[in-house]
């Protein structure tokens, strides 16, 4: 009679954890699904910063002073809070040196390639804006922390480098529509530069 009790209790148990649904009996899991990204309207703004550069930068950013302790003057950030990414600026002056612009040259392509480890395709594009200046624009695909990188220089005063990056551990694909946003961005900011 003591075990009527516990046959009934597992009984119940048994027959509870059966699916209410007999017709389908293959289960497959749902595909992995990406965050929403809602962007932004475009909307550009004016630099009212003083430096020896100037451009139009999105609405949705903030142009901030660059914190490394080895920073040097006029190297910035434009921050996009909403998408936990910023675009580091790095300035130098050729000064009329060849040589030193040929430094700079090389130390751009070989911060890109860094990256060869990860990326799985690099692409470098010489990119003409509308008013004849030319940037360097070299895109990486792959787990990568820098997705976008460029540089441009007037070859005789001016040298401006920037690079895309990312404050988070989501995927790249998953910030696919983000970086395009960014890119997009960057190439306004080469149609607009204006050097001092």
């Amino acid at each position: 009679m003591r075990i009527l009790p516990y046959f009934l209790c597992f009984s119940i148990l048994l027959f509870s954890c059966r699916s209410n649904n007999s017709d389908n009996q293959d289960y497959s899991p749902k595909p992995k699904g990406y965050n929403r990204i809602n962007l932004p309207k475009v909307a550009y703004q004016k630099m009212t910063e003083s430096h020896p550069y100037n451009f139009e930068y999105s609405k949705y950013a903030r142009l901030l002073p660059d914190t490394f302790a080895r920073a040097e003057p006029h190297w910035i950030y434009i921050d996009y809070p909403a998408f936990h990414a910023n675009v580091q600026l790095t300035y130098k002056p050729v000064m009329g040196d060849m040589k030193r612009l040929q430094n700079m040259i090389s130390d751009a392509h070989k911060l890109s390639y860094k990256h060869n480890v990860k990326a799985f395709s690099i692409q470098e594009k010489i990119y003409t804006s509308p008013s004849g200046k030319k940037a360097n624009i070299i895109e990486l695909e792959g787990e990568v922390p820098s997705q976008v990188q460029f540089y441009m220089t007037d070859s005789t005063k001016h040298f401006l480098r920037g690079a895309l990056y990312f404050k988070t551990a989501t995927q790249n694909d998953s910030l696919a529509p983000v970086i395009q946003f960014i890119r997009n961005d960057i190439l306004h900011l080469v149609n607009t530069l204006e050097w001092k």
